[in-house]
C-alpha cells in the first residue's frame, strides 16, 4: 500500500469526516486529561460546526488529505497569516493508519502547499499532551519558540524556516 496526498475542497464529506474525527479525538483528549470526561456531545456538534475550515482554501489556503491505498486516512492544512508567513493546521491521522510514515509526509506536503502560496517560514501551535504531535514536529526541523498567539489551549508553538529547502 502507498500513500497519496492531494488537495481536497475544506468543505467536501471527506474533509468533514477528517475534521470531525480530528476534533473529536483532541477534544476528548483534553477533556479526560483535564476533567475526566469525554466531550459533551452538544458542545461537540457546536464547535465542529463553528471551525468550518475557510481559512484552509485557495487563494489564502490549502488543504491536503492523505489516502493510503486510496482510501482518506489523514489530513493537514496550511493558511496564510502574513504574505511570508504560513500556520500548520488540522494535521491528523486516523488511528489505525498512525506508524506507517503518513503524518510525516503529510506535513511534507503541507510545507510544500506553504511554499506554493508564497511562504518563507511556517508556524504551528499544539498541546502539551498532543507528545506525537511534537516528537513529530521536532523530528521535521521545527524549533520550539515563544507564544505567537493567544489560543487559550495552545502550550507549545513552533516555527521552522522553509526557504532553500525544496
Amino acid at each position: 500500500m502507498t500513500w497519496t496526498i492531494t488537495p481536497e475542497p475544506y468543505d467536501s464529506p471527506v474533509a468533514a469526516a477528517l475534521w470531525r474525527a480530528y476534533y473529536t479525538e483532541v477534544s476528548d483528549r483534553w477533556y479526560l486529561l483535564h476533567e475526566g470526561r469525554r466531550t459533551d456531545p452538544a458542545e461537540l456538534e457546536r464547535e465542529i460546526s463553528a471551525v468550518t475550515g475557510a481559512e484552509l482554501a485557495p487563494p489564502g489556503g490549502q488543504l491536503l488529505v492523505a489516502r493510503y491505498g486510496g482510501e482518506p486516512a489523514g489530513s493537514a492544512g496550511v493558511r496564510l497569516l502574513s504574505p511570508t508567513t504560513a500556520e500548520l493546521k488540522r494535521v491528523f491521522l486516523y488511528e489505525g493508519m498512525r506508524g506507517r510514515g503518513g503524518a510525516a509526509k503529510l506535513v511534507t506536503a503541507a510545507e510544500e502547499a506553504a511554499r506554493d502560496l508564497g511562504a518563507n517560514t511556517i508556524i504551528l501551535d499544539t498541546r502539551h499532551d498532543l507528545v506525537e504531535a511534537r516528537a513529530l514536529y521536532t523530528h521535521l526541523g521545527y524549533k520550539e519558540t515563544d507564544r505567537h498567539n493567544n489560543d487559550p489551549y495552545a502550550e507549545h508553538w513552533f516555527r521552522k524556516a522553509l526557504l532553500n529547502q525544496r
